[in-house]
């Protein structure tokens, strides 16, 4: 059975071996013939746009059909709708409800595309119900002002490495950038429109979209910039990698990996026990809007979502409201 882990997961950017062989398709699909393994390759090459999403649907697949294997399923035309419910069972005894529903949604669009492309009659996976899942409050770590004012401040100003960091943390505060839509920022995406600066920012689903920087975002932003000497290099990336311990930037783009490492890294300098994460300050920026006083569907547009259910997710509020209730219960 071919090895489908050795893809990039730190960028996401290259999701496909090199050459795209045998080695990228699950032996059912190339068992189908050429015409099968090609369709297969094109659904995420073509019809999937989102990097993110395109690696986790391929390594969604994969899974499935490494699991189909080991039950003896070796064609495409053996495929059945047990098949995919019984994964799917498994699934939600070993993961969570929204990891077992993104696998069934990897396979599902899979099918469909096969199925347009003549190499299947049927989707397996059509009848298949994912758990059910409701959410109405997100599960991404989210740091009050004063523990987010201390990270910021904590983090030493005397270093390249230390000013790109401490403007990567500030640019997703103040925007509510996706990590993603920050690192594949260039030089050219912070600039002047008036009197004032802005952002351009690339984010899910293909949306451009431009906002006004912070005041505090510009200051941050300018001294990282000017000490980086990039100013110039407009198409350049705007955070950039250091090379080892020289404390020197390179020319290549910083990577969501190496971006989680360092937030994880400067939160332990500062003292914080919080598990934070890239996606942390999107939703500690926002909390920290809508508590003094934005309008959620300001929040909405600045966050560049497409529903405002979305956006309420990230609304922690409440939280602090529910603890101190909590402290109610007195025991004498």
């Amino acid at each position: 059975m071919p090895d489908y882990t050795g893809l990039s997961h730190k960028t996401g950017s290259s999701l496909l071996p090199q050459r795209w062989d045998a080695q990228a398709v699950p032996a059912a699909v190339a068992a189908a013939g050429e015409d099968a393994a090609y369709r297969f390759l094109e659904f995420f090459a073509a019809h999937i746009r989102n990097r993110n999403t395109r690696a986790a649907y391929y390594r969604n697949v994969c899974n499935f059909f490494r699991w189909l294997e080991a039950r003896h399923v070796h064609e495409l035309a053996a495929i059945r709708s047990h098949h995919v419910a019984g994964y799917v069972e498994q699934m939600t005894r070993t993961h969570a409800a929204p990891t077992a529903k993104q696998h069934l949604a990897a396979i599902r669009m899979l099918f469909d595309w096969l199925i347009v492309g003549q190499v299947m009659t049927y989707n397996p996976a059509a009848a298949t119900r994912g758990p059910k899942h409701v959410v109405d409050r997100g599960k991404t770590p989210v740091l009050p002002p004063d523990e987010a004012r201390k990270l910021l401040d904590s983090i030493p100003t005397d270093t390249l490495c230390g000013l790109r960091d401490r403007a990567l943390i500030a640019l997703l505060v103040y925007s509510f950038a996706r990590i993603s839509a920050a690192l594949s920022m260039n030089v050219r995406d912070y600039y002047p429109s008036g009197k004032k600066w802005w952002l351009r920012l690339k984010e899910k689903g293909g949306k451009h979209h431009e906002m006004p920087a912070h005041h505090e975002l510009e200051e941050v932003l300018d001294a990282y910039i000017t000490a980086a000497g990039i100013s110039e290099d407009k198409k350049g990336p705007l955070f950039r990698t250091v090379r080892g311990r020289t404390g020197v930037l390179t020319e290549e783009r910083l990577d969501r990996v190496n971006a989680w490492q360092m937030i994880r890294r400067r939160a332990r300098q500062a003292g914080i026990l919080t598990p934070i994460g890239n996606h942390t300050w999107r939703a500690t920026g926002i909390t920290a809007y809508l508590t003094n006083g934005g309008e959620l569907e300001k929040a909405q547009r600045m966050a560049a979502h497409s529903s405002p259910r979305t956006t309420k997710l990230y609304d922690r509020r409440a939280d602090k409201i529910t603890l101190d209730e909590i402290e109610r219960i007195v025991i004498k």
